[in-house]
């Protein structure tokens, strides 16, 4: 006796009566509007770029990018001995890893406690719409904001991540009112402020 077909009311009726299925439903959406902003780019091009350049690392490279993370002032000649190079042909290598893009530049890395930004705070942001207009003047608007240090295009539920630093909690609510809704475009902004950083390096495993 053939096997009946599956009758597909009864997990429609339980995804109906399931208070998760809206939200599986919304997950569900947020891939396409994420594979809409990235239409007219080559998302490709700098996975490939970053492979070939990885790809031209050797062993000592490596070594040098390990040593120059742990301390950026490190002279060549100790950069040298620590690598087991001559000066000569560790400056060539150094010149050759900063022309190559490997190493984007060197800076000092400050105490913002000491500095009047010791608040870190997390905002995400969802705009009106991505268009580019709206685009292009939310980037505008980001770059002249000193206390946002990073912002970031993401997937998922919200549209950018900014990483913010500000000296105090009235600060913090200058930023969420004055600047955070001022951006252009802005539908919906949520804010995380820090209690504590336990981990915060830039360094990259290599």
């Amino acid at each position: 006796m053939p096997s009946a077909k599956p009758d597909p009311r009864p997990a429609a009726s339980a995804a109906a009566n399931d208070p998760l299925a809206p939200e599986a439903a919304l997950a569900r959406t947020r891939p396409a509007r994420a594979r809409s902003r990235l239409r007219g780019r080559d998302a490709t091009a700098p996975a490939g770029e970053s492979a070939a350049v990885s790809a031209s690392l050797d062993e000592i490279d490596l070594r040098l990018l390990r040593v120059l993370q742990a301390d950026g002032r490190i002279t060549n000649l100790k950069l040298a001995q620590a690598v087991g190079l001559s000066s000569a042909s560790t400056h060539e290598r150094m010149k050759r890893l900063v022309s190559d893009g490997t190493i984007l530049g060197f800076g000092a890395r400050l105490n913002p406690a000491l500095l009047q930004a010791g608040m870190l705070v997390f905002a995400e942001v969802r705009l009106a719409d991505m268009s580019n207009a709206v685009n292009a003047a939310f980037k505008a608007a980001v770059l002249l904001r000193p206390e946002i240090l990073e912002c970031h295009e993401v997937a998922g539920g919200f549209d950018y991540l900014l990483k913010t630093r500000v000296p105090h909690m009235a600060a913090f609510r200058d930023l969420v009112a004055a600047v955070a809704w001022n951006l252009p475009g802005v539908r919906d902004v949520r804010t995380y402020a820090v209690m504590e950083e336990l981990k915060n390096t830039t360094a990259l495993a290599v």
